[in-house]
């Protein structure tokens, strides 16, 4: 039978002292903060049956899956379609408020509800259930982790919830090393969990990724 359980799992704090949108970009992997967050997150799942591991290509993905991969005894599977979206900003600084301000950057926001800045969130959202589609249907039992990207997951969220995909990038519920939990019904999914168990590292953690 099926997987019982499909696991979101968000990447730790990545190291960033530039405080850049780093989106697609090589070489940004986990801080020694980001570490500990990704093990906080692979120990919550102790006892449970975690029998397959997938994670996005990026480094700051490939390093959270890590922990993951020492405690349930697991190689992960690297899928692309758990990848950051792409944005035009990417090794930038200046989203927001700052590129409000410039008109040069206008064109780049014509339509945020798309976004004209990048990936849709239509794409997002389609490639991302799809990715969990897959592991539900090829997991013959247990519970699977995949290891994303905040918009992706948060994607996820807003279309089995029933919500518009635009929405307000400071209001997202998806904190780093969150786990968003999913079971099968009928034939969709539902959320039926979110956990943050590295809530106690986050007062002092720096969370610019992408838009």
């Amino acid at each position: 039978m099926p997987a019982d359980l499909i696991h979101l799992v968000r990447h730790g704090e990545v190291f960033n002292p530039d405080h850049v949108l780093y989106g697609r970009l090589e070489n940004f992997g986990l801080s020694e903060l980001g570490k500990q967050m990704a093990k906080a997150a692979a120990d919550s799942k102790v006892g449970h049956p975690i029998t397959r591991l997938y994670a996005s290509p990026l480094q700051r993905a490939q390093e959270s899956a890590a922990p993951w991969s020492k405690n349930f005894g697991l190689v992960p599977l690297t899928d692309e379609r758990l990848i950051e979206p792409w944005n035009l900003f990417e090794g930038t600084a200046g989203f927001g408020a700052k590129a409000l301000r410039n008109p040069r950057l206008w064109p780049k926001l014509r339509n945020p509800f798309q976004p004209s800045w990048g990936e849709p969130y239509t794409e997002i959202a389609a490639r991302m259930l799809d990715v969990i589609e897959t592991a539900w249907s090829e997991t013959e039992s247990g519970e699977v982790a995949l290891v994303s990207h905040q918009l992706p997951i948060w994607m996820v969220h807003r279309k089995l919830a029933g919500e518009r995909l635009f929405h307000d990038p400071r209001k997202r519920r998806c904190s780093l090393s969150s786990i968003t939990t999913l079971a099968r019904d009928g034939d969709r999914f539902v959320e039926v969990d979110y956990q943050d168990p590295a809530a106690a590292l986050q007062a002092s953690a720096i969370d610019l990724g992408a838009v």
